[in-house]
């Protein structure tokens, strides 16, 4: 039996996230060698040992001996045939198996798995590359309390954790916080845009955009909630009035609302096209 408070944790795949979760568990004390990546590539497999002292391996089944936690880190499309290739390994540990394989779900991958393994999903974003992501986790209730802190302790290496209460729920976090920097990176994009076309140099206005989004991200995680920080920019009869009733005179609510919509329904059919693909 695995040691849950102090386990080995396996990575599949030595990407960004990977590396990005690797990181944040050696800034907590996480021993090196309690860390290895099945990674493919031997150029990636030098990086990984030069860069943060983890121990690699080219083939999978090697990386996961004695692992309390694999981390599947693949691309959707290579996951089926990776967790095939672990099978009569993954059979003998009985490790957590924590995915952040985006789209693939809890069912398709047990079908690829040993009855019974404990499976956790996660949906991390990508400023967990900068040690600022939020991740959602879904588990299903036979995976136990242990079981979860260790995949919480993983996930949270990179920023902040919430538990959702059904897996359908991560479609909706794959829209909010999983797509969610592309928004504000454009609405500063069109700050910095409109600033120019005002008549700013458009360095002086990207640079006003970017640090603008930078520190209203910092306020957003005071005590205050957003509507108050809100609040407190906007003095009555103001700037900052006459332009939120332009925004929401042009539907602004409704446009946001839409747009995570089709994020949401778009997520459910790529997970729906992995699952057929998978079976076929």
């Amino acid at each position: 039996m695995n040691n849950e408070r102090n386990p080995r944790i396996a990575f599949i795949g030595g990407g960004n996230m990977a590396r990005a979760l690797i990181g944040g568990l050696l800034r907590q004390g996480e021993s090196a060698q309690q860390l290895c990546v099945g990674e493919p590539l031997p150029a990636a497999r030098a990086a990984l040992e030069r860069e943060l002292a983890v121990r690699t391996a080219g083939d999978n089944r090697q990386a996961i001996q004695g692992a309390a936690v694999v981390v599947l880190a693949v691309k959707p499309q290579v996951a089926a045939q990776v967790l095939q290739h672990l099978q009569p390994t993954l059979l003998e540990l009985r490790p957590v198996l924590l995915s952040i394989v985006a789209g693939v779900r809890i069912a398709d991958l047990a079908r690829l798995c040993p009855d019974g393994l404990a499976i956790v999903r996660a949906m991390p974003n990508r400023p967990a590359l900068v040690g600022a992501g939020i991740t959602g986790l879904f588990a299903p209730a036979a995976v136990t309390a242990a079981q979860r802190s260790m995949s919480e302790r993983i996930a949270s290496a990179a920023g902040r954790v919430v538990w959702l209460r059904s897996e359908d729920e991560l479609d909706i976090v794959t829209a909010l916080s999983g797509s969610g920097p592309a928004y504000f990176f454009l609405l500063a994009e069109e700050l910095a845009r409109a600033g120019a076309a005002l008549g700013l140099a458009r360095e002086t206005a990207m640079l006003l955009a970017v640090e603008t989004l930078h520190g209203a991200g910092a306020l957003a995680r005071s005590d205050a909630t957003l509507a108050e920080q809100r609040a407190a920019v906007t003095s009555k009869g103001g700037t900052t009035e006459a332009a939120l009733q332009i925004l929401e005179a042009g539907g602004f609510q409704a446009l946001i609302a839409g747009a995570l919509r089709a994020a949401v329904a778009r997520s459910a059919e790529l997970a729906d096209s992995l699952a057929s693909a998978q079976r076929s």
